[in-house]
């Protein structure tokens, strides 16, 4: 048997070489899947492999509206790529390890204290802002906001509580991401626009409720192109999740053989990548791994090395 990705449409393999050359990629091939499993009466070994997600999705809710768009991002990103939303009230006491598990951030936030000059958010965020958050070390840590608010009701505070949890992550010097156009709204004003941009993603369950998942695809395929997915984790003390260690496979050592089989899996990752969902290298030079996500941002794979195959822009 052979290791298999979580994500239904995404099943491959990771082999490599114990002693002439190292092969280290994963394949949706047939061929290769067959070749991964065939027995060559070697020296079995093993790989460990680091399945944890890049994105962590985190929310404060009160009526369940925000968790609902926390649910459509994580679903845009894929579950290889982000977590299952997480409440921020869950992670009072251990918020520092708990941002420290992922690469980037996603977090958000509805407005109930309208008008406030500050914890606007009614939620857990309130009482972490200016406490337990002051001394975290975020820097350089990218960041998208989203919010929800009534445009109508509370024309002018609109989803304001959104800019306060922006404008905290900022003075943590995180890099915040994904600042979208004002046009299409209904607001009249909101502590959450600066200029004709919002500071991230805003929602209005309330009034238009209909536009939410388009919103939240347009914005996650947004900030992927921003590069929210590309690089290492910064920031304070990193805590890698737990690694999951593959099932042990058969290694080929005869090195004609490794080279016929190194062939094919190469041209099986670029018929791979020439299809409609192409996939993106992002290298990170920490780990040595690349991960390739499709354009939509719902798969993605590992290699372990630098990409050697040119994708298309």
């Amino acid at each position: 048997s052979y290791p298999k990705m979580k994500h239904p449409t995404m099943a491959f393999q990771l082999f490599m070489a114990t002693s002439v050359a190292a092969v280290a990629a994963f394949s949706p091939s047939p061929t290769l899947r067959q070749f991964a499993r065939r027995p060559f009466g070697l020296k079995q070994s093993c790989v460990t492999l680091n399945m944890g997600n890049k994105v962590g999705v985190f929310f404060g809710t009160s009526t369940g509206a925000t968790q609902e768009v926390a649910d459509l991002i994580s679903e845009a990103f894929g579950p290889e790529v982000a977590s299952e939303p997480i409440e921020i009230d869950s992670c009072q006491g251990s918020v520092a390890s708990k941002f420290a598990e992922y690469d980037a951030l996603v977090v958000g936030t509805p407005t109930w204290n309208t008008g406030a000059d500050s914890e606007r958010s009614g939620t857990g965020w309130d009482e972490i802002y200016y406490g337990e958050m002051s001394d975290l070390n975020l820097n350089g840590k990218k960041v998208g906001v989203f919010g929800l608010g009534d445009s109508v009701s509370y024309a002018e505070n609109y989803a304001d509580a959104a800019g306060e949890l922006h404008d905290v992550f900022e003075a943590l010097g995180c890099k915040m991401m994904g600042h979208t156009s004002v046009e299409g709204y209904l607001h009249e004003a909101s502590k959450s626009q600066r200029g004709d941009k919002f500071i991230g993603l805003l929602c209005d369950a309330v009034n238009q409720e209909e536009l939410s998942e388009e919103r939240v695809e347009k914005w996650v395929a947004q900030i992927i192109s921003e590069g929210i997915l590309e690089g290492g984790s910064v920031g304070g003390a990193v805590q890698n999740p737990e690694p999951v260690l593959a099932e042990a496979i058969d290694i080929p050592s005869a090195p004609a053989e490794l080279e016929e089989n190194s062939r094919l899996l190469e041209e099986s990752i670029a018929a791979h990548s020439a299809n409609d969902n192409e996939f993106v290298p992002h290298y990170n030079s920490r780990s040595g791994r690349t991960m390739w996500t499709s354009r939509d941002g719902r798969s993605c794979y590992y290699t372990m090395d630098a990409p050697k195959v040119t994708m298309s822009p």
